[in-house]
């Protein structure tokens, strides 16, 4: 069960973080931020702020030119799990080696292993699509796929890039709600980059609005209604209200950013 916000230990903390690219590139600049576990944590801001930049520091895929990122008790192997924009999945593969390629890396042998893919496919609803072929499936279901691999290994922490950006709205709304139930199921913590501030709302306990040019956290907000949330929050007037703020603090991070 997840602790309440407020109680929960530190899983992750970026201290003074800057990221420059070339000589005068500045994407992050003094980021300060803690994630702790069981958090869900969005990323939200305008275009160039230093989101992706932020989720591939913390995912090790490049590194800060000054600061420093710390994880509590150290990371391990399979400590994180990545969903990307695009779902990447490997043409040739069924969808259960899709799933099985964390453990492919680490020399694991499928059989060994095919009750946790069985799992993960349970989980994210296509069961009974483990030996079809990306080509046989919509965008919403090669997302599911991709966030199967991510969760496979039952990882602390899932970095998530924009990942229902391209997918129509009833699509979105629908990945929406099951990403908060497998969440609940994996017991892990999120951080999920978005444009979204509705997404955002929905999805989140914490909003961290971010500035750019150069990118650093200027606001953080917390959506304190309790998960599980369906349908209903969505018309509530206590989401209004939250999305209202979200909006004022992106209006003023794109103030920053001008």
């Amino acid at each position: 069960m997840t602790l309440p916000l407020g109680k929960r230990p530190p899983l992750l903390t970026m201290s003074h973080i800057e990221k420059t690219f070339g000589t005068d590139i500045v994407a992050l600049k003094d980021m300060n931020l803690t994630v702790n576990e069981g958090d869900f944590v969005s990323l939200l801001g305008p275009s160039g702020c230093g989101k992706s930049t932020a989720l591939r520091l913390i995912a090790d895929l490049t590194h800060p030119t000054r600061g420093r990122i710390e994880w509590q008790g150290g990371q391990g192997k399979d400590d994180l799990g990545i969903v990307f924009q695009e779902p990447t999945l490997m043409p040739w593969a069924t969808v259960a080696q899709n799933v099985w390629l964390p453990f492919r890396l680490k020399g694991q042998g499928f059989g060994s292993v095919k009750g946790k893919i069985d799992e993960a496919l349970s989980l994210v609803g296509l069961d009974n699509f483990a030996n079809a072929y990306p080509r046989e499936l919509s965008g919403g279901m090669k997302m599911r796929v991709s966030i199967a691999r991510s969760m496979v290994t039952r990882p602390r922490l899932i970095l998530m890039d924009e990942p229902f950006a391209a997918l129509d709205e009833i699509t979105r709304f629908k990945l929406n709600n099951d990403l908060l139930e497998l969440k609940e199921a994996v017991g892990c913590t999120v951080i999920f980059v978005t444009h979204s501030v509705f997404e955002s709302v929905f999805l989140s306990d914490r909003i961290i609005v971010m500035a750019a040019r150069p990118g650093r956290v200027i606001h953080e907000l917390e959506v304190d209604t309790p998960y599980p949330r369906h349908e209903e929050f969505r018309t509530s007037n206590e989401y209004a209200a939250h999305t209202r703020a979200a909006s004022d603090a992106l209006h003023d991070a794109m103030g920053e950013a001008a």
